[in-house]
């Protein structure tokens, strides 16, 4: 036991000098490496991250939505199609929602106006996010001008600011009261942007949406499960582009590995063979190299991850957030929650820790087979 122990401390002091030795060329590797998994693991946070978040919203969206369709394309929908979808077996509340988007010119950006269900704001004010009251300099009781459908101006006082906590739904959100919305889009009585209902038994959603098309073939249901499925879709083609953008620098990481687990330099040879003339195994040698690759690439991983991290999470993303979040002129000031799967993690690691252990591995096994004075006079 102690003989092996000696030589464990001899394996381990070797593998540090072998660092130090090259540190130049290992600090190179260190710091490539590092920017490898750093750039990787900030995408995979941020878009798990905002996965999580935006499956969270959603758990807060209606069942079901009806629009009405016309040549494709969404219709306002009139009143008395509440009453027939009310009368579906399974439906338990229905009611029509007011809702449009607003451009305004001054920002050259896109507000959504809703209507709340509640009666709580008055005619002629509104409640506005986080997002438009930083742009427009907007506080409580100041005044926000509006372009009516036929030209003329409309002008609506803040009543209120949402809270910085839910500037992920609501930075570019306007409430405003019914007669209000009406007044501003030129929409009758009698019309709503679309509907949402509830359904008692919620197995039961996919057989009301059948029902409801059979009664009603000019309208499109869309579940909450859809709408789920869409962000998640999305999410996954934007985390996409910014994997197509760094594939460059993945390739030319694999290409590195590949040029590792080709062979190895004629000095590191040499040291093999040194190491192998005075006595040791080639079990000692391949322990060695393990060491001395599992060290930089769990140095770099941790690096990278622990960089990502903060990059994610304290610093908004600065280097992908454009592409991530969307082109907007309002983007959302918000503090992700952090979600980290244990799965993305481990991909991760057998992604660029393990093949470049290996690489180092691989080579140093060939040359610990070969006789030592073939080694060091080659």
């Amino acid at each position: 036991m102690g003989a092996w122990s000696e030589r464990q401390r001899n394996i381990i002091d070797f593998t540090l000098s072998s660092l130090l030795r090259r540190k130049g060329k290992n600090l190179s590797l260190l710091l490539v490496y590092t920017a490898l998994v750093f750039l990787l693991a900030s995408v995979m946070f941020f878009t798990h991250s905002l996965r999580k978040e935006a499956s969270l919203v959603l758990q807060g969206a209606p069942e079901m939505v009806v629009q009405r369709m016309s040549a494709g394309r969404h219709e306002l929908i009139p009143h008395r199609y509440l009453g027939l979808i009310q009368g579906i077996r399974g439906v338990s509340s229905v009611k029509g929602r007011l809702w449009g988007y607003y451009y305004d010119p001054v920002m050259s950006a896109n507000y959504t106006l809703l209507v709340p269900d509640d009666a709580s704001l008055e005619a002629g004010s509104i409640a506005i996010g986080q997002g438009i009251s930083r742009t427009r300099l907007a506080h409580v009781g100041d005044v926000l001008p509006f372009r009516r459908y036929d030209g003329t101006p409309m002008i609506l006082t803040v009543r209120n600011v949402f809270s910085s906590g839910s500037e992920l739904v609501s930075s570019d959100l306007v409430l405003i009261a019914e007669a209000d919305f009406r007044m501003l889009f030129g929409m009758p009585k009698g019309l709503f942007t679309d509907i949402v209902l509830t359904v008692r038994n919620s197995k039961e959603v996919a057989t009301v949406a059948g029902k409801m098309q059979k009664l009603l073939p000019d309208t499109r249901p869309i579940m909450r499960s859809e709408i789920l499925r869409t962000y998640d879709t999305i999410f996954d083609w934007r985390s996409g582009i910014i994997v197509v953008i760094l594939s460059a620098a993945v390739l030319a990481f694999i290409i590195f590995a590949w040029d590792k687990a080709s062979g190895l330099s004629a000095e590191e040879r040499k040291e093999i063979g040194v190491l192998k003339a005075i006595g040791w195994e080639t079990s000692d040698v391949l322990l060695m190299k393990f060491w001395e690759g599992a060290s930089v690439s769990l140095t770099s991983f941790l690096a990278g991850v622990l960089l990502a991290y903060v990059h994610v999470f304290f610093t908004h993303v600065v280097l992908f957030e454009p592409v991530l979040k969307g082109w907007s002129t309002l983007y959302p000031s918000f503090k992700l929650v952090p979600f980290i799967s244990p799965y993305q993690v481990a991909t991760l690691f057998f992604l660029t820790v393990v093949p470049y252990t290996v690489a180092t591995i691989v080579p140093s096994w060939r040359a610990a087979t070969i006789d030592p004075d073939s080694v060091m006079r080659s």
